[in-house]
């Protein structure tokens, strides 16, 4: 198990962080997470060690906001998102995730800020199996290297303007098959060892505990309010992510 006080430092806030994304307040700020983990330790370890943690939470999730979901759009969405993890499982040895965040940087920020630029535009899209694939995918690709699906599936989410509990209860349901699914390749690259299942376990009562924040939080603010916290997260870390992948690239050259 790890030991080192820095390491807890980063990961309280990041569990919780996490877990109030599925529980609904404001589901783009999830892709902090990693990245504050991964101060503390190489981000392929903190995804290994978070992904137990996001079963639990998924599990929470899908309780808090059963019967409001998409079950269209989980269709649509869910086996592009399952091609999207056998891409990523086949090509993890040969991907910079310096890239991964590069890309899912350009897509935050500019879908962000096409909605902060272009509030009055009362544009309503509906589901489409074109567009549910192409973000599926996208969304079980970077959700298997960096636990970022988020951005990606928001891109093709959000246009829809479903109601607050519709649109999280879509979320929750679609990220808990494509976790469990991601169980399969994380096990089969060996990144299930005794530390990181041990120190997973050891912050496990922390799961819940952001979900039913989350989910508490969502229930007292308008939703306007949270469709503007969703893109007002979106832009922050997507730009977050630009700036570390770019920052990386540049300083291996």
């Amino acid at each position: 198990m790890i030991t080192d006080p820095f390491f807890y430092l980063c990961a309280v806030p990041a569990i919780l962080i996490f877990g109030m994304a599925k529980g609904g307040f404001g589901g783009g700020i999830a892709v902090i997470s990693v990245p504050l983990l991964s101060l503390a330790m190489p981000p392929v370890q903190a995804a290994a060690i978070m992904l137990p943690l996001l079963i639990i939470m998924d599990g929470v999730a899908v309780w808090s906001f059963r019967m409001t979901w998409s079950k269209l759009n989980v269709r649509l969405t869910l086996p592009g998102a399952i091609a999207g993890i056998v891409i990523g499982a086949f090509t993890f040895r040969y991907l910079s995730e310096d890239a991964i965040r590069i890309l899912i940087g350009i897509v935050s920020v500019v879908f962000s800020l096409n909605y902060w630029l272009q509030p009055t535009l009362d544009t309503k899209t509906s589901p489409s199996l074109l567009h549910g694939s192409l973000w599926g995918t996208l969304a079980g690709f970077t959700s298997f290297g960096i636990h970022a699906g988020g951005p990606p599936i928001s891109v093709y989410l959000l246009p829809q303007k479903m109601e607050k509990r519709m649109l999280m209860g879509t979320f929750a349901v679609f990220f808990a098959i494509v976790n469990l699914v991601k169980l399969v390749p994380y096990t089969w690259l060996g990144q299930f060892d005794k530390t990181n299942l041990m120190t997973a376990a050891v912050l496990v009562p922390l799961a819940p505990v952001g979900v039913r924040l989350g989910y508490f939080l969502l229930h007292k603010i308008s939703e306007l309010l949270v469709y503007r916290l969703c893109y007002f997260f979106l832009l922050v870390v997507g730009g977050k992510l630009l700036y570390d992948g770019i920052s990386g690239v540049t300083s291996s050259v």
